[in-house]
């Protein structure tokens, strides 16, 4: 867990890798809680019988979506950034997914700092964020989590 106080300690992992996460198990219960949540009921992700014969994978898959929904959570594993006023998430650009996640699949989030711009006093952080899959070579995504913050003065 890296500690960062304030704008000159960001600043000064920018290129660096941050670290990873814990590894988090996404199991069939979390997969079929968010295609309620988002209405999202594809039987790619929740039909585990159909999935068995019909899919590609043979099992059910998490949604995309689900898998960035994780972002926050994983992050907040490898860094503590603190003295904020507010902290917001702005954006994901270059976002490319390279590889379904299977159910019961253990994923982790590995960080580094592309860039950290202080904006009249915003604070614009780009995070390469990259989901690995346990035990396979290809990530599940790869892209550039963009957060804005206000320190504290």
């Amino acid at each position: 867990m890296v500690v960062i106080n304030n704008y000159e300690e960001y600043k000064s992992f920018e290129g660096k890798q941050l670290g990873s996460s814990d590894w988090h198990k996404i199991d069939q219960e979390q997969i079929n809680r968010f295609a309620d949540a988002t209405l999202d009921h594809q039987w790619i992700h929740i039909d585990q019988e159909k999935a068995k014969t019909d899919s590609p994978f043979k099992t059910t898959i998490a949604h995309g979506y689900l898998t960035l929904s994780l972002i926050p959570y994983l992050w907040k594993q490898i860094a503590d950034v603190r003295n904020l006023k507010m902290e917001i998430n702005y954006g994901i650009e270059n976002l490319k997914f390279g590889q379904a996640v299977l159910v019961d699949s253990e994923v982790q989030l590995q960080a580094k700092v592309k860039s950290i711009l202080n904006l009249r006093g915003t604070v614009k952080a780009s995070i390469e964020a990259t989901l690995v899959i346990k035990d396979n070579p290809k990530p599940a995504y790869v892209g550039d989590v963009v957060f804005l913050y206000h320190f504290e003065h």
